[in-house]
Formats: C-alpha cells, structure tokens, sequence
C-alpha cells in the first residue's frame, strides 16, 4: 500500500508519513511559539539562500576537468609563409617603442597553451588554442623569440594566426 499525501506518493515503509499526513503546523500571532520564534525579515531570509562554497575551487576544478584538448597543430608551408610575412610586417612597425606608440597596430594572435593540469593525461603534450585581441608592443624573432600583445608574451612557435587590419597592403609585400 502506498500513501498519497497532496499528490505526493510516499512507500507504505516511509518512517515519517505520519509527520508529512500532520502538514506544516500554524500558529496563533501571539502563542508561546510565535513570540519565541518571530518571523524573519526577508533582507535576513535571503542570506540564508545565499550561494556557499565551501570547497573553495573545486567548481573551478571539476570544470577543468570537462576542458577538451587537442594536439600542437604543424603550419604547412604555406600556413608558415604568411605567418613570416605578418610577423615581418608587424616588426617594421614596431621596430621599437616610438614606432609601436605611433603606430598603434591592434592584432588578433591565436595560439597553443598547452595543458598545466598535472592531474591531467594531457598535461605538457596536448593543449588548447586562444586568441588574444590587444595592441602589439613589439616582436622579437631573435633574444626572447615572442610577441608581445598589451602585457602579454607569447612564444612564436606558439603563435598559429595572426590578424590585424590596420598594416597597410604595401607592408604586407
């Protein structure tokens, strides 16, 4: 036999059922209980309803997990040969730090991160790609071999595509 209680069907072996068939109690206004227990504001309520997180991070740490990485893409020849060409471009216009000023130059720069999760199979052997939209600062293809885009340094043989509107066709020769 099964119980329904306000159209909620509870097992026959369901311990409390005579505490769900009693409903919610009611109080007068001013009984013992109203006055020891006065209802609570709805600005103090709400607290109570707030988000807690009491594993600080491990939302964070669970999502990581769902991140899908992907091997380091090899450019072709082709790929490789345009990718020089902008990045010869981009350097005659930031040669140095007036030039880059001047200039202005704003540049899309997709590249490789590979994965930092030690947990992770893929740590250091796979990655994922992003982009990265800033002013480019300046490029070093000799000492540090990277592209610095606002604050940011990154690798050349990390760097995949690089887009920007504002070099002018002749440059790009």
């Amino acid at each position: 036999m099964q119980y329904n209680v306000d159209n909620v069907i509870f097992p026959q072996d369901f311990e409390y059922i005579e505490v769900v068939k009693a409903g919610r109690p009611t109080h007068e206004k001013y009984d013992s209980f109203y006055l020891k227990h006065p209802p609570m504001e709805l600005t103090k309520r709400a607290k109570i309803f707030s988000p807690f997180d009491a594993l600080k991070g491990f939302d964070e740490e669970v999502a990581s997990k769902d991140v899908i990485y992907v091997d380091k893409k090899e450019l072709n020849e082709d790929e490789t040969r345009k990718l020089n060409i902008t990045l010869n471009s981009l350097h005659k216009f930031t040669a140095n730090s007036r030039l880059a000023g001047e200039n202005n130059i704003t540049a899309d720069v997709t590249y490789f991160v590979p994965c930092d999760d030690i947990d992770n199979d893929a740590y250091m052997i796979k990655g994922s790609y992003e982009t990265v939209t800033g002013i480019v600062r300046n490029i070093d293809p000799v000492i540090n071999k990277s592209i610095a885009i606002d604050d940011m340094r990154i690798p050349l043989s990390d760097v995949v595509r690089i887009e920007c509107s504002a070099i002018p066709d002749y440059a790009m020769d």
